[in-house]
């Protein structure tokens, strides 16, 4: 690749993470939520994985050893878990719900005001199914991408 598709890469890189981020935190109230910020997150390290390869994506920017496993890289396993984790994230938002005496995923909502920079800032119970969904998402996306483009 070239060094203006590298360039162009570090610094869109960092972009596509904060607008996937904006497009979580906004999720219960406006468009967005989980599953776009995952797609879009899983966007930006695709980005990274076609422009620098595996190793880069791997050893570089995640900080993990480069040694294969016999399902394929050893990332494969890190992705997995964040999959997993996800998933116990968003059934644990509806199972705290019924443990509350409420309906599976019944959403709450708490405001805080008078907050500094903030002024008011809502804390809505949706926010952690969106958390897991993201999860679930980033991790079954980079799974495949990386099983898939290991081959």
């Amino acid at each position: 690749m070239s060094v203006i598709t590298r360039t162009v890469t570090r610094v869109v890189f960092p972009l596509i993470l904060l607008t996937a981020l904006a497009l979580l935190f906004q999720g219960h109230n406006l468009p967005g939520g989980g599953f776009i910020a995952g797609v879009l997150t899983v966007a930006a390290f695709a980005l990274v994985y076609i422009v620098n390869g595996l190793d880069y994506l791997q050893e570089d920017l995640l900080g993990r050893s480069g040694e294969d496993v016999e399902g394929g890289p050893a990332i494969v396993a890190d992705f997995l878990t964040v999959f997993a984790g996800g998933l116990a994230i968003a059934a644990g938002g509806g199972v705290a719900a019924i443990l509350l005496g409420r309906p599976f995923l019944s959403q709450a909502v708490v405001f805080l005001h008078d907050l500094p920079i903030f002024g008011e800032l809502e804390l809505a119970s949706a926010f952690v199914f969106d958390l897991g969904v993201y999860l679930v998402v980033v991790g079954g996306l980079l799974t495949i991408l990386t099983v898939v483009g290991d081959e």
